[in-house]
């Protein structure tokens, strides 16, 4: 944004320096510095795996901004927010869901969470949803007990990135027995040509607590790629229940690296709601841990790969005590010589007792040059265990497309219609306006693919 002045842009290029002085600008304790320093080292030393190195295209490290702070301070009213940073946020109705149906909201432009809100009453029973950096200063005991123990730097060289030169993302706690009925969202935007973005969240439901979180993204088209490698850290301890939903517009010129890992203790219940449209190259599984007897987990994941896309998605699942049980849905479409991949691990251990665990994956080629591969890895070490695994690759039904444009339906709509009852599993499962919305991108989409 040209006519935008930005309170701090760091120059390009990857370096312990950057990291020191992202740290120091942030008034960070030493022992966080020490975590990134210690994580940017990892990060030289770790390797892709194979089929990430061939898939991904090569990454200029020391052509990507790190940092850029578009203000020094978070807002708590749109109205203190830059004029030209809210006008891109009302245009994207983030505003205006938050006064319809949200409970909270957090805006992140760039490096820096500049908006946050959430409503009264759930600050009085002890609920917090701020941003990273201020939860570092503000709850560094909650921080530092959970930060970085699901995905440790050492996890995938992204992971590691990440843990180096995290900056923003949401930090929300749930106390014990609260039940948050209305969702709290975040929406992240990349605004910056040749950007690399990397928010942290962490979110802790105590005992018996509720909550639903939604994120949303998106990013201008430009001619240089911009990198987005987030890390999402979920503890649903006993009895409790998380809901986390997301949906991803990335533009075309983005690649969409993230890791995302959840624990569920003793009869606790995490869900993911993973909706991948755009970007030009999203690698995204899910996980969720079902570490306590009686935890459930379910993950559904869908993704769209137009022209030029390549999506590779899915979920994790591992069992680790008894009678525990897992449900993964995946659905791909791809049109336009996109690539639509799932890639999913299911791993039950020995001691997983009773564990049930069901996986089913669906695929949707649009046409003959498009493309969809199945990846996966089950590795179950109990006798007890019960698994199903189905897959399926199709076409659209000539014979419902017929009987749509019978009815004076055009192709293109007709093609949207039957795309979207393909879909309908996770699309049900969100709320009303982000299945409004999701229709429209998909429409989108759409637009044109028909022949």
């Amino acid at each position: 944004m040209a006519d935008l002045n930005y309170s701090k842009v760091a120059k390009r290029g990857l370096s312990k320096e950057l990291i020191v002085e992202m740290s120091k600008d942030k008034g960070e304790p030493s022992w966080m510095t020490e975590i990134r320093l210690d994580a940017l080292a990892k990060f030289y030393k770790l390797a892709l795996p194979k089929w990430a190195e061939e898939r991904l295209p090569q990454i200029d490290y020391d052509s990507i901004t790190y940092y850029a702070k578009a203000t020094d301070r978070e807002a708590t009213t749109w109205e203190d927010v830059p004029k030209k940073i809210k006008e891109t946020f009302d245009k994207l109705g983030v505003p205006k869901a938050e006064k319809e149906v949200l409970a909270g909201l957090s805006a992140q432009y760039e490096s820096n969470v500049l908006y946050n809100s959430i409503i009264e009453s759930l600050e009085k029973e002890g609920v917090v949803f701020t941003s990273m950096d201020k939860a570092l200063k503000e709850h560094s005991d909650i921080v530092r007990e959970h930060f970085s123990k699901l995905v440790p730097a050492n996890d995938n060289k992204f992971a590691a990135l990440n843990t180096a030169l995290w900056s923003g993302g949401s930090f929300l706690y749930v106390p014990r027995g609260v039940k948050v009925k209305r969702p709290l969202q975040a929406y992240f935007r990349i605004n910056m040509e040749g950007f690399g973005q990397f928010e942290r969240t962490l979110i802790v439901a105590e005992e018996g607590a509720e909550v639903s979180y939604i994120e949303g993204c998106t990013a201008p088209s430009y001619s240089r790629d911009s990198l987005h490698a987030a890390v999402v850290e979920v503890f649903a301890k006993k009895g409790s229940r998380v809901r986390y939903t997301t949906v991803q517009n990335w533009s075309k010129n983005v690649l969409n690296l993230v890791t995302k890992r959840s624990i569920a203790y003793e009869n606790a219940y995490i869900e993911w709601l993973d909706g991948n449209l755009g970007s030009k190259v999203t690698m995204k599984y899910p996980a969720v841990i079902l570490a306590g007897k009686g935890a459930r987990g379910k993950i559904i994941s869908i993704a769209y790969a137009g022209s030029g896309q390549l999506i590779d998605s899915g979920a994790k699942a591992i069992h680790t005590a008894p009678n525990t049980s897992s449900t993964i849905i995946s659905k791909s479409i791809s049109s336009g010589g996109g690539n639509a991949s799932y890639r999913g691990w299911v791993s039950v251990a020995k001691n997983a007792t009773n564990s049930k665990i069901d996986v089913n994956c669906d695929a949707l080629l649009m046409d003959g040059k498009s493309r969809t591969d199945t990846y996966p890895y089950i590795d179950v070490r109990n006798k007890k265990a019960v698994m199903s695994h189905e897959a399926s690759v199709g076409k659209i039904s000539e014979e419902q497309l017929f009987y749509l444009m019978n009815r004076g339906i055009k192709e293109e709509d007709a093609r949207t219609m039957l795309v979207m009852g393909f879909l309908e599993e996770f699309t049900k499962e969100v709320p009303l306006e982000y299945a409004v919305e999701l229709n429209r991108l998909i429409g989108m989409e759409m637009e044109g693919s028909v022949g």
